[in-house]
C-alpha cells in the first residue's frame, strides 16, 4: 500500500555557472571590441553604455543561476501535507494536517500571475511560484485531487494516479 505522495518542483537551469561564464565573458568581447572600435572613431560614449548593458547582462544571470539553488517538496501523506522549501538561505517547514488543509489558487490583479496557495489553521504557504501560469493550474489540480476540501481526505492511492 502506498503510504505517501510527493511531488518535487526544481526549476529547469540550463546554464552551469561554468558555462554562464563563458557566455558572459565571450559577449563582453563582442560588446567591449565594438564599443573599443566607436571609440577609435571618437564616440567615447557608447563605452559607458556597453559597460551598462553587460552589467545588467551580468546582474540577470547572477540571478538565473541563485535560482537553482530553489527546490520545493510536496509530501502528502494519509494524516499531514509537508512543504519543504530549499533556497540559498536555507531550509523552511511547513506542516499541514491534511484532513484540515484547503488548496486554491489566489487571484492576482491585471497581468500578475496567480498564487497557488495551501492553507490550514490560519497559516498559508505558497507553492510553485517557480512554474508558468498553466503549470501553476495544472499543480493546483492535482494537488486538490491529492489533499481533497476541507475535512475530506480522498484515498491515496486513487487521488494520486489521476
Amino acid at each position: 500500500m502506498r503510504r505517501g505522495l510527493a511531488i518535487e518542483l526544481i526549476p529547469n537551469c540550463s546554464l552551469t555557472p561554468r558555462q554562464a561564464a563563458g557566455f558572459f565573458a565571450s559577449l563582453c568581447i563582442v560588446s567591449f571590441a565594438v564599443a573599443g572600435f566607436f571609440v577609435a572613431q571618437g564616440l567615447w560614449p557608447v563605452l559607458p553604455f556597453a559597460g551598462l548593458e553587460m552589467a545588467a547582462l551580468g546582474w540577470a544571470l547572477g540571478a538565473s543561476l541563485k535560482r537553482r539553488r530553489y527546490t520545493q517538496t510536496i509530501t502528502v501523506t494519509d494524516r499531514e501535507i509537508q512543504v519543504v522549501t530549499r533556497d540559498g538561505k536555507g531550509s523552511r517547514t511547513a506542516t499541514f494536517p491534511r484532513h484540515w488543509a484547503r488548496v486554491r489558487m489566489v487571484r492576482a490583479p491585471g497581468w500578475l500571475p496567480g498564487r497557488l496557495v495551501i492553507e490550514a489553521h490560519g497559516r498559508t504557504v505558497e507553492v510553485g511560484a517557480l512554474l508558468a501560469e498553466d503549470e501553476r493550474r495544472g499543480l493546483h489540480a492535482r494537488l486538490q485531487r491529492v489533499v481533497g476540501r476541507v475535512s475530506e481526505s480522498p484515498r491515496l492511492e486513487a487521488a494520486g494516479s489521476a
